[in-house]
């Protein structure tokens, strides 16, 4: 996409714009900034001309933000952090022989892929790592990442997603709540304690109670939590059950933190997949890095104790 100059503000303008919009003075900003009043107050006229609306109302001795000015500063904010986010990892990469940046699903990277990464590095001593959180898909061209790990379907626009694993979720609980709550069937479990849910999976139990034919009358009953992370540490203070994937609670299955209450585990719709944009394909770390993870993700399933 060729760009249009004249549409392309100075940086320093919107970092002056940021400032004032942050204080609400033009004083203030140009005491941070180490400029002038009125070098602050032509910059924000320039960018006000520029794009065509008025940024900023004066209101006695402050400057206020607009409507449009409101609207605009969150893109500006977006935009700066991105700037010095793509010169921190050029900063990182100079350094280094080669680099590798890569986003993962928030709980998927801190809890599955942080301890195994210490095994990567091993293998490529001499690379700069870079690792974001997203958990939707995005465009590669405009966060220049070198592949992604995507849990969902295989679809996702100028890249390639290539099948890493399945996802099987089981019930479990901490030893403290299966002993105070004994559940014989899954008809009882229900019945027994709260049900954590996700909130973005609310048909989960549902689904799971439906798979192993338990009749239950609510199954969207209990507490809801945003992301696996918080599920997980509800179920370690006995808030409830829960249905997490294995992979995600290998540590607390291992020691004997959370317990499987039946061994019949559901395999979601979805699957894990790591995505490489189409104009790097043939980035050799990238292919590495998909041969590495492949391995992991063979050898990681484990046996998990079931209650009996």
């Amino acid at each position: 996409m060729k760009l249009t100059r004249r549409l392309i503000p100075d940086i320093d303008i919107l970092q002056t714009f940021e400032c004032a919009a942050r204080h609400g003075s033009f004083t203030q900003a140009a005491k941070e900034l180490n400029l002038t009043q009125s070098a602050v107050s032509r910059q924000m006229s320039e960018l006000e001309s520029q794009i065509g609306v008025l940024l900023f109302e004066r209101v006695r001795q402050r400057v206020v933000l607009s409507d449009a000015g409101q609207k605009f500063l969150p893109e500006v904010r977006r935009l700066l952090g991105l700037t010095e986010e793509t010169m921190l990892r050029a900063m990182a990469a100079s350094q280094s022989a080669s680099s590798l940046s890569i986003a993962t699903l928030p709980t998927f990277g801190s809890r599955w892929l942080m301890p195994r990464l210490p095994d990567f590095l091993r293998r490529h001593p001499e690379m700069a790592l870079s690792v974001a959180s997203r958990s939707q898909p995005f465009d590669f061209e405009e966060e220049p990442f070198d592949l992604a790990i995507h849990y969902g379907q295989p679809v996702w626009a100028h890249a390639t997603c290539t099948y890493l694993c399945s996802e099987l979720i089981v019930p479990v609980g901490s030893p403290d709540l299966c002993a105070a709550n004994p559940v014989r069937t899954p008809g009882e479990l229900a019945n027994s304690a709260p049900l954590l849910h996700l909130s973005t999976r609310p048909k989960a139990w549902a689904t799971w109670f439906e798979t192993v034919q338990a009749d239950i009358v609510s199954p969207y009953k209990g507490h809801r939590f945003e992301h696996f992370s918080m599920v997980i540490e509800a179920a370690l203070a006995g808030l409830g059950f829960a249905l997490l994937p294995r992979y995600l609670i290998e540590q607390e299955l291992a020691s004997g933190r959370l317990l499987v209450l039946f061994d019949q585990p559901l395999q979601t719709e979805n699957s894990y997949y790591l995505v490489v944009p189409d104009h790097k394909k043939e980035n050799p770390l990238a292919q590495s890095f998909f041969s590495w993870i492949a391995d992991q993700v063979t050898d990681r399933q484990t046996v998990a104790p079931v209650i009996r």
